[in-house]
């Protein structure tokens, strides 16, 4: 749902990159303990064999010696668990075997699921809108020190209008398409969205989820980017760190107005998105202008858009982002492994799941985007009983939200992510203070 700050401020193809910038290995003793490293306690030092940075363009590197390796951290039980309680986790999965197909764990799904019932698709309708309505009653009466509170509720419930569209997007709100359609575009309008770019966008996501170049959602950051220039260095560095709950305004902007980045075949649906939102703006805006003046226009628009971004942006990259889950080469790639055992469920607080209508509920949507919200936890349940060794499942809390945004960075083949702060560390300061304010506690 979000992608990377630096797509914003700079383009770089895969297929045409720097040389090896630089490479590092760090001797690591073994200990079965989760251990301290450079100030944070988040990365086992059994993660820390080598730092291998890699370009972006895949290389094969043949070493002169064999070093015998202790077993994968996430092979072990009592790792598993030592790994879940350092990032925030109540449970990682074990591997998936390479065997295990997308379809096997399709067709373990009970029929029920994909099913689509009108009643209850229209049901998020009516949560949506009443929801809205009272956010924005609630900003109206509100006195200013309970206005955060009107936003957040106002924001989060906006975000409802969002899963709606999600669902038209995936054909599991209606099955009438010409509904789907019109229900999706409307859905989208008070969030400046543009429907039909975003869904080309977001098909693309599920079919490529967690692959190097291909998905359009989060990716770690390359080290040539990061290593290119102090300015793009220092955005990256904020845009990862203080300001990641906001990224999604970054992909925004970047993704889905540029009629460049879409096939010949979907430019005009395309340009009727645009049409539409532009039409909103347009007269939507000076309405509320008119009415409230500019204060009201950021009162009653601009605040909960924000919060309709936080929860875009967060979202998504605890959805799919951790020390553990890796980001792979299409080659290196299993569709099984990056949607069963690389997506990630959070339980958050039961109003912001009833508001946004189980979009937490993230790894059956990614094993079937066909499966309706108001299924999803049907579906999840079936996945414990069939698969539940293998889920990756966290309660939202402050360590989880920690990790993400204090550790991963910088994409590394070995370890996944390198944190700015071991790479740069005089540049880091936006990092070293979110390290020292966040809570550390799960």
């Amino acid at each position: 749902m979000a992608c990377r700050l630096a797509d914003s401020l700079i383009l770089f193809k895969c297929s045409h990159q720097k040389p090896l910038q630089s490479r590092r290995t760090i001797a690591a003793q073994y200990s079965p303990r989760v251990c301290n490293v450079k100030g944070l306690g988040l990365i086992p030092k059994e993660f820390r064999h080598q730092l291998n940075f890699v370009p972006r363009k895949k290389v094969t590197v043949i070493r002169a010696v064999a070093v015998p390796l202790e077993p994968s951290l996430v092979e072990s039980a009592e790792y598993r668990e030592q790994l879940a309680e350092s990032f925030g986790f109540r449970q990682i999965g074990e591997p998936l075997p390479d065997e295990v197909t997308l379809k096997d764990v399709i067709d373990s799904l009970p029929k029920k699921v994909f099913e689509i019932d009108d009643t209850k698709a229209w049901k998020t309708v009516l949560i949506s809108v009443a929801s809205y309505a009272l956010g924005l009653f609630m900003i109206s009466k509100a006195p200013w020190y309970l206005l955060p509170l009107a936003w957040a509720w106002t924001g989060t419930a906006v975000t409802g209008f969002f899963v709606i569209g999600h669902d038209c997007a995936h054909k599991s709100f209606s099955k009438n398409k010409l509904v789907e359609d019109i229900v999706g575009t409307l859905a989208f309008l008070p969030l400046i969205y543009p429907y039909e770019p975003w869904r080309f966008k977001h098909d693309r996501h599920h079919a490529k989820t967690n692959m190097l170049c291909e998905d359009t959602a989060w990716h770690p950051v390359w080290k040539d980017e990061f290593d290119s220039s102090p300015v793009l260095r220092n955005a990256i560095i904020y845009g990862y760190g203080p300001f990641r709950t906001w990224m999604s305004i970054a992909h925004w902007l970047m993704w889905h107005f540029d009629l460049k980045k879409f096939r010949t075949n979907e430019i005009n649906r395309v340009k009727i998105s645009l049409a539409c939102v532009f039409a909103f703006m347009a007269i939507g805006w000076p309405l509320i202008i008119f009415k409230t003046g500019i204060m009201g226009w950021i009162k009653f628009w601009l605040m909960p858009w924000l919060g309709y971004h936080f929860w875009m942006s967060t979202f998504t990259m605890v959805h799919h982002t951790a020390p553990h889950i890796p980001f792979k080469y299409s080659e290196d790639w299993n569709a099984a492994q990056a949607q069963l055992n690389g997506t990630v469920h959070c339980d958050y607080p039961q109003w912001i799941e009833i508001l946004c209508h189980d979009i937490n509920v993230h790894i059956p949507h990614h094993i079937s985007p066909r499966i309706p919200s108001y299924n999803l936890r049907a579906a999840h349940k079936s996945l414990q009983e069939n698969w539940g060794k293998y889920l990756n499942e966290a309660s939202w809390n402050w360590r989880l939200m920690k990790t993400i945004m204090t550790v991963c960075h910088v994409y590394d083949k070995q370890q996944n992510y390198v944190a700015f702060d071991e790479l740069a560390p005089e540049d880091s300061r936006p990092i070293t203070f979110l390290k020292k304010v966040m809570p550390d506690y799960s």
